[in-house]
């Protein structure tokens, strides 16, 4: 596969916004095209259509989870010599594991940092691959400052859906609902600088495997969550 004459091209494939939109801001700024998708039928079609010099990937996603995806990415002739980095908010032993059985050259965790990314693409890419590209399109702090405030009010502008979400699972009940929701929050808000959402999540979804957490006490975690949503709204509001 030959990229000597091409523009570099990265699939990113995330059921999270602001994952996708985080990735491909920093990946512009080596002037990558990125192409992105929110699940793992769709992502394997674009890499079909794009053959990307890498994929990052996501390991829970509806339609095509990302385990089996990098299964069926790694028997496909015209795919399986693409490198794939996944990004998970769970990177246990088990999935790890999982992971890197499956064919994954690469596992990092969320929260995303830019010096992680980098790091990982010259892993898998080859050495100083993004600071030796003469590509490279140099920001300013001034311009880094903004582009991290728009992605702050782009997740907060995203709370009120994460936010009824969250009520109907709680209403309901509804395990499987919170956990997608959690997760997928988990991730992004770590990202974009929201820590202390980041800490309730983790804290919901080690209570939600334990034996000895009942509902009330989840549901009282996630009313601590929606708190933490309107002290996020508040500071961007400032």
């Amino acid at each position: 596969m030959e990229f000597d004459n091409e523009k570099v091209k990265i699939l990113v494939i995330d059921d999270s916004d602001i994952i996708r939109t985080s990735l491909k801001k920093f990946l512009l700024e080596y002037d990558i095209e990125v192409v992105t998708c929110s699940d793992g039928l769709e992502g394997l079609q674009r890499a079909i259509d794009h053959k990307p010099r890498l994929i990052f990937l996501d390991l829970m996603m509806p339609n095509l989870d990302g385990i089996r995806l990098l299964k069926v990415l790694k028997v496909m002739d015209e795919l399986k010599r693409i490198p794939v980095i996944v990004i998970s908010g769970h990177t246990d032993k088990t999935n790890v594991i999982a992971a890197t059985e499956a064919g994954a050259d690469k596992i990092v965790s969320k929260p995303l940092s830019k010096e992680m990314l980098v790091k990982s693409i010259n892993e898998v890419l080859g050495s100083n691959f993004l600071s030796s590209s003469k590509k490279f399109v140099n920001l300013s702090f001034a311009e880094k400052d903004q582009m991290t405030k728009e992605l702050r009010k782009y997740f907060v502008n995203s709370l009120a859906n994460k936010k009824e979400t969250l009520k109907e699972s709680i209403h309901h009940k509804n395990r499987e609902l919170l956990r997608l929701v959690v997760h997928e929050l988990k991730g992004s808000s770590g990202t974009v600088g929201f820590n202390n959402i980041t800490d309730v999540c983790r804290e919901i979804e080690g209570m939600m495997v334990s034996t000895d957490s009942n509902w009330k006490q989840i549901e009282s975690k996630c009313n601590e969550l929606i708190e933490c949503f309107n002290q996020a709204e508040l500071s961007v509001a400032k």
